[in-house]
Formats: structure tokens, sequence, C-alpha cells
């Protein structure tokens, strides 16, 4: 029951931000993760977002292995102490990471793929950094 509440609050505002200010927000659903993520997905702007259970430099690091494991090219990380962006190119499209601390052992990654996002290509890239956090 409480999993259903907190499911239609996010719907609600999702809803809401959807109406205004022009920002979409979809929910992609639970479980989709892998194993790896919090199970929800959140695209918002053209960026996928998630929350993983892992520490910040555990999800740093699945992000590297995900953009090598890609092939990218002109791959620029800018990595701080609690947020770090990698821009990159994969497959002809503008790629960009972003890590963010938010406690011990929960860290927020946040993929767009291309200009305006994509939103199928962020969830493979997703899938694929969740593959590597479960390792």
């Amino acid at each position: 029951m409480k999993r259903v509440s907190s499911l239609l609050v996010v719907i609600a505002g999702a809803l809401i931000l959807g109406c205004d200010g022009g920002i979409t927000a979809v929910l992609l659903g639970s479980g989709a993760a892998a194993g790896g993520g919090s199970g929800a997905y959140v695209y918002i702007t053209g960026d996928l977002k998630t929350d993983y259970p892992y520490s910040f430099d555990k999800a740093w690091n699945a992000c590297e292995k995900t953009v090598a494991y890609m092939n990218a090219t002109d791959v620029f990380p800018e990595k701080e102490i609690s947020k770090g962006i990698i821009q990159t190119i994969i497959d002809s499209e503008k790629v960009r990471f972003v890590v963010e601390y938010k406690t011990k052992d929960l860290t927020t990654v946040s993929i767009r793929v291309g200009i305006i996002g994509n939103k199928s290509a962020s969830q493979r890239l997703h899938d694929k950094v969740a593959a590597y956090l479960s390792e």
C-alpha cells in the first residue's frame, strides 16, 4: 500500500510538472535497472535520471566503463568531490553523463543523448551502467 501511495505521489508530481512551464516529466517504470538502480527512472527535459544505491565513486567508475565499452570518442570527464560530468560522442551523438552524490550509498545518474534527448538510447546506457554496478 505504501508503494502504491508513493507511486501516486510521483505520478501526480509528473503531471504537475508537465503542465507548468513546458517541463515534460514521464515515469518510466519499475525494476528496469536489472537490480542496479532504484527501479524508477524519470525523464525530464531530455535527461533520463535514476538513483543507484551505490557510492559516488562506484557509480562514476560504472559510467566510465560504459563510455569505454561504447567506444566513445572525444571524452571529457570533469570530476569534483560530489559531482562529475562526462561529455562524449557515442555513435555520432553527443552524450552527457551527470553523476551526483546524494548520500554515502546513494548516487543520482542522469544521462542525455543528443541535443534534445533520446529516451531509448539513454535507457540502454543506464542498463549498461546498472550492469557494471552489479558486478
